[in-house]
């Protein structure tokens, strides 16, 4: 695990470095330097984008870290290096046509209920081959395992530079149309910067040749982007049905809520850059001794970050929807349900890198489109009925379904559960203090609150795991600051 906590330290400081921007951006300069409906625009924009960004890719992200291990010879390598750079300019031409040519009934069908919304679609388009691209680069640096520089420009990049956008409509340099532009251009200078660092580690030879594994390559792809779509869906769909149920603005008071608990994906989010080709190179080397140990210690380890970010987020909800606009303040159950739903997705590990990148990946891809269809309908049930809350819920019962049903395949095919001893202790600990701190109430500042709580919560918990020895890995990296 020495590469894997390297990496994952580097990427989890740059990945809470970007989050505090972010937070930020979102919770105090979007909320008071644009309307409500502009905020709730950019979120629709963005969402869709994220929708559509799999199929842009074509699944060539995915496919480079599944196959990139495999190939022994430079030849071979190169040309499989060049399919993947220009196999995502097959759909990207494809549905640029579509628009082109469609472009009224597509605007006049998303702008049903927010007609704000119509004029948009070149933006959330462009966005979207910006973010394609983006992730076929990165994955060309992860699977040379060099992941820190891409987190960085994924994580703190872009929002470091729309935090300059937002104070330069604050202070009338730029109107919020020509704001929502620049998100655009953002995104593409950072898709030409990764593309620039993945070429400095590897320069790309452009070779024609046809691959034996193409029918393989090609059905895999497709299929992945099945999968991405599906990973996609269940995190942004919500955000995209709500503005064809109710008004916009309740897309921003849901995007407030739901990136308070997305904190909590944060640890996953930075291991799994360097998991995930680890990952593939031992199914890919039969190596499933080192697969099943990977895949405990992930489990366990992102448990118990993820399980104090829960905590901390809990317990110091309240105060912090004091500081924020009144309106954007009224998303417990919503952090609530989605936060535990984060927490679940932390307890797999690596276990989606293991479902897709083995041979399982077809009956894997053919559950989660049905689950991608039952998150749709309960959207569709949910939101007319209880609004916001009600895209949290359709959110929490499509993921606790989606990850118990993964947990049991990958039990099923390789005999490989991340239960331990250590893990039920983590939960205990992570509900019991959720509660206590929730009901602690300070009586000071909101901001001084927050300090104090959290530095009370954080000093506790790391004590409780350290103590009982919870985690080798986290032990080690503490013993090694405690000494210094």
């Amino acid at each position: 695990m020495g590469i894997v906590q390297d990496q994952s330290l580097k990427n989890t400081i740059v990945t809470y470095i970007g989050f505090v921007f972010g937070a930020i951006n979102t919770l105090f300069l979007y909320t008071n330097f644009i309307s409500d409906n502009y905020y709730g625009l950019v979120t629709f924009i963005l969402s869709t984008a994220l929708i559509l960004m799999p199929l842009l890719a074509f699944g060539a992200h995915n496919t480079l870290v599944r196959y990139f291990s495999s190939f022994k010879t430079k030849d071979g390598l190169y040309s499989f290096l060049t399919m993947m750079l220009f196999m995502p300019l097959a759909l990207i031409i494809s549905i640029a046509l579509i628009i082109y040519f469609c472009y009224n009934p597509l605007a006049d069908l998303l702008s049903g209920e927010n007609a704000i919304i119509k004029g948009y679609l070149w933006h959330i388009f462009a966005t979207a081959i910006a973010l394609s691209y983006f992730e076929v680069f990165y994955a060309w640096s992860k699977v040379h395992l060099q992941s820190v520089f891409g987190n960085f420009m994924k994580e703190v990049f872009h929002r470091i530079c729309i935090m300059l956008l937002l104070f330069a409509v604050y202070f009338k340099w730029i109107t919020v149309e020509q704001f929502i532009s620049g998100i655009v251009i953002i995104y593409s200078i950072r898709m030409i910067i990764m593309m620039l660092y993945a070429f400095n580690l590897r320069l790309p030879i452009f070779k024609f040749r046809r691959l034996d594994k193409f029918k393989e390559i090609v059905q895999f792809s497709t299929l992945i982007i099945i999968a991405g779509s599906v990973s996609v869906l269940l995190l942004d769909i919500d955000k995209f049905m709500i503005s064809q149920y109710i008004k916009i603005e309740e897309v921003a008071y849901y995007g407030v809520a739901i990136y308070i608990a997305s904190v909590i994906a944060v640890p996953s989010r930075s291991m799994l850059q360097i998991t995930s080709p680890l990952t593939a190179k031992f199914i890919n080397d039969d190596d499933f001794l080192s697969l099943k140990s990977l895949y405990n210690k992930s489990s366990l380890n992102l448990l118990i970050i993820s399980g104090l970010i829960f905590v901390l987020i809990i317990s110091n909800l309240q105060d912090l929807y004091r500081i924020i606009p009144e309106e954007f303040s009224g998303g417990f159950y919503i952090v609530l349900m989605v936060g535990i739903a984060k927490l679940y997705d932390n307890f797999l590990g690596n276990n989606n890198s293991i479902l897709f990148n083995s041979d399982y990946y077809k009956i894997a891809l053919i559950l989660g489109v049905f689950l991608a269809l039952i998150t749709i309908g309960f959207n569709m049930y949910f939101i007319p009925k209880y609004g916001i809350e009600g895209a949290a819920l359709a959110t929490f019962l499509a993921v606790l379904i989606y990850n118990t049903a993964k947990l049991l395949f990958v039990k099923l095919k390789f005999n490989m559960m991340p239960f331990s001893g250590s893990t039920l202790i983590v939960l205990l600990v992570t509900v019991v203090l959720s509660f206590v701190f929730y009901f602690m109430k300070l009586p000071f500042h909101a901001i001084i609150n927050i300090a104090l709580k959290g530095i009370i919560t954080v000093i506790l918990y790391m004590v409780i795991v350290y103590k009982l020895n919870l985690s080798e890995d986290i032990s080690n990296i503490l013993n090694r600051y405690l000494k210094r």
